[in-house]
């Protein structure tokens, strides 16, 4: 799939066959977010690959728009390391891995939705305690993944009055 096809035809997908993404595809997603670009290259995503059953059905205990998760094959929690930098630019670098992440899961076939967690407190209260994740770790979201037969056509989103030129 070209890139310019991937980013207008992708869409949030909610509903999955429940058959398992093979770790490999899992790996190549995670390859793709990887190489989203990072302020001064320091890379501060982390991400959490969960697969077990037991782990994706207590999500949606605390997070109220993860429902999906019950028939997902994974879902990605993505991390930024806040100690990599004095800034908050974790948050920017962490949403364009996240990005990447989705684009690579459209181009292999697969349906995925982000969910968001940062900035709320009780999602990230949540999420750091169903994971145990250390304190100088912050989720900014959580990817939900699987097989799906869903198939939205792309939407039209370019909208003229939201481009300014030189000035508002």
């Amino acid at each position: 799939m070209e890139a310019l096809n991937a980013i207008m035809g992708r869409r949030s997908i909610r509903n999955y066959t429940g058959e398992k993404i093979p770790d490999g595809n899992i790996k190549v997603l995670l390859e793709a977010a990887m190489n989203a670009p990072s302020a001064h290259n320091n890379k501060p995503w982390h991400f959490i690959v969960v697969d077990e059953r037991e782990a994706l059905d207590k999500i949606p205990e605390y997070h109220p728009y993860s429902k999906m998760l019950e028939q997902a094959s994974h879902a990605i929690v993505i991390l930024g390391d806040t100690q990599v930098q004095d800034t908050d630019f974790w948050i920017h670098d962490c949403a364009a891995a996240t990005q990447n992440m989705l684009l690579a899961a459209h181009a292999m076939g697969y349906g995925a939705v982000w969910l968001g967690v940062h900035p709320s407190e009780a999602l990230i209260k949540g999420t750091k305690d169903l994971f145990e994740i250390p304190d100088n770790v912050t989720p900014l979201g959580i990817v939900s993944l699987g097989v799906t037969t869903v198939v939205k056509p792309p939407r039209e989103n370019y909208d003229e009055d939201r481009v300014h030129k030189n000035k508002w």
